[in-house]
């Protein structure tokens, strides 16, 4: 029997069309800068807020009407919550989702129960992406719900914690490989500290390099050759986190030797809580070689916790559309949504009102992007403002053809300088006003 029985599959009416269970500029196979937008994207919905998230907040207990739901948190509910998922994902046309160990199957009273518990759900998974042609862009292990991850997981000062925690993932690594999964996700939920009072940051960071080393060492085991990702993360549940932004994850990867093997996830909401922009995250991991997949939703500014709001805001997915088509796109990245609904939009239907509007405003932002990046505007005029590194001494600096008693001798000659490239940030601005707009 059908979950959303009254919502057939989503489809694109163009940008005239009144339909909120329609798209009104996603169109799948719309071809922009050589690649269908189903490629661009290769949108991916999230488990654990698509399917777990109840609604609660710190001042109140969950308020989300699923009719699906059992009473308690059995594998046989388990089963059916995967059919009500994948049967979501097909109408809404998402080709892709992502989920941690702990969304789809309960725990039991020991690891080979919870194993056994994973198993059988991830049968069921397997039959319905068999049936729809639905694929895992990748998994996940949840190391920070349970008490057990109370002083984090590859970070814990417990090694028994620790030692679970490598277990969760190698079943996790396990499962993503049989699954088909294109990448796998580090995210430290409680890898961090409260106070330095009572941590060893340097052996604490110490063993979360030995901890995915060892994923890294059990995946080439088991022949799985998807892609690693680390998330990061600067706060929230700890006072600092040791993922705390893509400079901090970068600088960990090859303090450790691990860049080889792992890039990175990026959030927006993440990046606002680190005092960045998702811009600023992308470039940065995109400059360095590390850009590897999104994690698409935002924050509100206002708020000063992770919230997690889906992205409506057209500036918002152009900056991000122009980082992602700069670096060259996806390959076994994408863009998923770790979004939910707000407390009061309770109904099933508001979770296709909410990725639809996501949807659609990527769509409208890889378009204006591709508009912007085809004039070539914005482009000139940060080449212009970088001109005087193009010939003369500017070149001859970026060449190694001076040190510092050189560029003395060519200041005395010179005496002062004269102030160019003017960043006309208001002019840019308006530029970017006028594709949006």
């Amino acid at each position: 029997m059908a979950a959303f029985p009254d919502i057939q599959k989503i489809q694109y009416e163009g940008p005239q069309s009144k339909n909120p269970l329609a798209f009104r500029h996603y169109k799948a196979d719309e071809v922009v800068e050589g690649k269908a937008m189903r490629d661009h994207f290769r949108f991916s919905v999230a488990y654990w807020h698509t399917m777990r998230g109840t609604g609660a907040d710190p001042f109140g207990p969950g308020t989300m009407l699923r009719p699906w739901e059992g009473a308690e948190d059995t594998v046989a509910n388990a089963m059916n919550r995967v059919r009500v998922f994948i049967e979501f994902c097909e109408k809404l046309g998402a080709g892709f989702f992502c989920f941690h160990d702990r969304d789809v199957a309960p725990e039991g009273s020991s690891l080979a129960e919870t194993n056994t518990n994973l198993d059988t759900v991830v049968r069921v998974i397997r039959e319905e992406m068999d049936r729809t042609g639905v694929k895992l862009l990748w998994g996940t292990a949840n190391l920070f719900s349970n008490p057990r991850y109370v002083h984090g997981a590859a970070t814990s000062s417990n090694a028994d914690a620790f030692a679970y925690a490598a277990a969760q993932v190698k079943k996790a690594l396990e499962v993503t490989k049989e699954l088909g999964g294109q990448g796998y996700v580090f995210w430290g939920g409680r890898e961090g500290y409260q106070t330095l009072w009572n941590t060893d940051m340097k052996r604490e960071l110490d063993h979360l390099a030995r901890f995915m080393r060892m994923a890294v060492d059990y995946a080439k085991e088991i022949g799985f050759t998807g892609q690693f990702y680390f998330e990061p993360k600067p706060k929230e549940p700890t006072k600092h986190q040791y993922d705390f932004d893509a400079a901090a994850c970068i600088n960990f990867l090859r303090a450790h030797g691990l860049e080889k093997h792992i890039k990175l996830n990026i959030e927006t909401n993440h990046a606002t809580l680190a005092g960045h922009t998702v811009e600023h995250e992308l470039e940065y991991a995109g400059m360095q070689g590390f850009l590897g997949s999104v994690d698409a939703n935002a924050g509100d500014l206002l708020l000063g916790w992770d919230t997690d709001e889906f992205p409506t805001d057209v500036y918002l997915t152009t900056k991000i559309m122009l980082t992602i088509l700069k670096y060259g796109g996806f390959t076994t990245g994408g863009l998923n949504f770790d979004a939910k609904v707000r407390r009061e939009s309770f109904e099933p239907v508001d979770l296709f009102y909410a990725h639809i509007g996501g949807m659609d405003a990527f769509a409208k932002g890889l378009k204006i992007a591709a508009q912007i990046r085809a004039e070539r505007e914005l482009a000139k005029m940060v080449r212009d403002r970088y001109s005087t590194w193009d010939s003369g001494v500017g070149a001859e600096i970026e060449g190694g053809k001076h040190d510092l008693k050189s560029l003395e001798k060519y200041m005395l000659g010179k005496g002062d300088v004269t102030p160019t490239g003017s960043g006309r940030k208001e002019l840019l601005e308006n530029l970017v006003n006028r594709y949006v707009l």
